[in-house]
């Protein structure tokens, strides 16, 4: 049978009920399978001598004088993340390759969609590879790249409907929930296969910290050196993976040239508008000066030179884990780590649900005295209250066996390792999106990986193990920032009770009631914590 796609238009949103009912059923019974799975595509790999670019030249010399080893900087500010993007991305000669859970059609998305086609009328080879769990109307606007002869868009484990309405789109999760459920969770981008920047950041205004109503905050690693081409290597695996579906094969006739060029119309006008402005900030005109990634490339800005480790889940991460296929479990790798840690451990996570053993191998490192310090998400800053609602039952048995244990506050009392200014801490919408372990201050891990059990089971992740004492003690002060009382809740247990102590206009409080935006939020929670979701969350 084949299978019905509906164009993401507006015309999608004017459905009524009978009609969207009968697509519904013609989804449900005709694409139980992936759609697009017999789609003919070809096979495509890494730049294969990235030497011969100006970026494989200069970093292939810079390897040989550090002993082999790999660049990094970390980029904690989220302008930083968006500007070394769009910096990155027009510094390309040969290839690009993107790999993201979440792009978004906002400003960020579209502006870092300009650079990507401009790459391309440059002879750039571009790959795009995107998840489908997440998409809000709008970010199909990425698509219109595929009408480029030199940019190609794949689609990671995509729905057979391509609209925005949600009680279909839940419709078709719920019949197929085995398959959609399973999502790719990866953020990467590699340059030349020379340069590379990996980390929790998907692509849009929240991550990069410039949306009033919402920030994330988050990590990027600048990555040069030989790790890159390692980086390029899981790209490789997953373009190949049967999973990345040419857009093409799901909605051909919604992508045509005209649509590039309306594109690029658009894109114009984005630069001659500033569109990204606030007090204080203009981005637009920040791309233009080159930083900070021209201080990264040209050594003003110092990068540090160590060994790493690529840790990645393989595409097909389902069947490793149930032993079907031979393959990588990422999780396999930072449980390691963490094993062999022997004085401090320290954990930033935006979402904290463990399994049993990762419940166990904390507890673990406790009865051997090993300092755990855990910074999450405290209820008024959590962006997904089912999340919160699986990790609410942890507090206790951490708190009982002396594990440190602090939740980000939603306004910020100082900007101290938030990644973003005053102004838009003012707001109140500050959360956590950061995924970082530190390992005895020797090495650190910065990645796609929450501590929770989509990471661990339903998602495939990306990450770096960098064995590096300065990053790994840049990354502890950051902690440290983080976790000061004006930016956090130190979390207690006083006679069985939980307690959230804080500072709040020079003063120490004290909440005997877990501190939330509103009452609705607090039941809403609670409500949730009642339901055996944790293989979910």
């Amino acid at each position: 049978m084949v299978c019905t796609h509906l164009p993401a238009t507006k015309s999608s949103f004017a459905l009524n009920g009978h009609t969207g009912l009968a697509l519904a059923a013609a989804l449900i019974g005709g694409c139980a399978s992936m759609p697009g799975a017999h789609y003919p595509r070809a096979a495509s790999i890494a730049l294969a001598r990235p030497e011969d670019t100006a970026l494989g030249a200069r970093f292939e010399a810079a390897a040989r004088g550090h002993d082999g080893n790999s660049g990094f900087r970390i980029l904690t500010a989220g302008v930083e993340g968006f500007l070394t993007r769009v910096q990155m991305i027009d510094s390309a000669q040969k290839t690009l390759d993107l790999q993201y859970f979440i792009f978004r059609g906002d400003e960020t998305g579209r502006l870092l969609t300009d650079a990507l086609v401009r790459a391309a009328d440059r002879g750039v080879r571009v790959r795009v590879l995107v998840d489908d769990g997440d998409t809000v109307p709008g970010d199909e606007q990425i698509v219109a790249l595929d009408a480029h002869p030199s940019v190609e868009v794949r689609i990671f484990n995509p729905f057979a409907y391509r609209g925005h309405m949600r009680a279909i789109r839940a419709m078709e999760f719920f019949f197929n929930a085995s398959r959609l459920d399973y999502r790719m969770h990866n953020k990467l981008l590699v340059v030349d296969n020379s340069v590379a920047l990996v980390g929790g950041r998907n692509i849009g205004n929240q991550y990069f910290q410039m949306d009033p109503r919402s920030q994330f905050a988050d990590d990027d690693v600048f990555t040069a050196g030989p790790i890159a081409r390692q980086l390029s290597t899981t790209f490789d695996e997953y373009w190949n993976s049967r999973f990345a579906i040419p857009v093409k094969a799901l909605q051909d006739s919604a992508i045509k040239t005209n649509d590039l060029a309306q594109h690029r119309a658009a894109g114009r006008r984005r630069r001659e508008m500033r569109p990204l402005e606030s007090p204080g900030q203009d981005y637009v005109a920040q791309i233009a000066t080159g930083e900070p990634y021209a201080g990264m490339v040209s050594g003003r800005l110092t990068l540090i030179w160590a060994p790493a480790a690529v840790i990645c889940d393989s595409p097909d991460k389902h069947k490793v884990d149930s032993s079907v296929l031979a393959g990588r479990l990422m999780e396999r790798a930072v449980a390691a780590a963490a094993r062999g840690v022997k004085s401090e451990l320290l954990m930033v996570t935006p979402y904290f649900v463990p399994s049993a053993d990762e419940m166990q191998l904390l507890l673990d490192l406790r009865a051997r005295h090993v300092n755990v310090r855990i910074l999450t998400n405290s209820l008024q800053s959590a962006p997904e209250l089912v999340a919160q609602s699986g990790y609410m039952k942890f507090r206790v048995p951490l708190l009982m066996q002396g594990v440190d244990l602090h939740e980000a506050r939603s306004f910020l009392g100082n900007t101290h390792g938030s990644g973003q200014t005053k102004h838009i801490s003012s707001y109140g919408n500050y959360a956590l999106h950061a995924k970082i372990i530190v390992f005895d201050r020797d090495k650190v891990f910065m990645g796609s990986m929450n501590f929770d059990q989509r990471s661990r089971r339903l998602n495939t992740e990306i990450g770096l193990i960098i064995d590096s004492p300065e990053l790994a003690l840049q990354s502890a002060l950051r902690f440290q920032g983080m976790v000061q009382p004006e930016n956090a809740y130190a979390v207690e247990l006083r006679d069985k009770h939980l307690m959230w102590k804080s500072r709040e206009d020079g003063q120490d409080v004290e909440y005997d009631r877990e501190p939330a935006r509103n009452e609705g939020q607090r039941l809403e929670v609670k409500f949730l914590s009642y339901l055996p979701l944790d293989r979910e969350l």
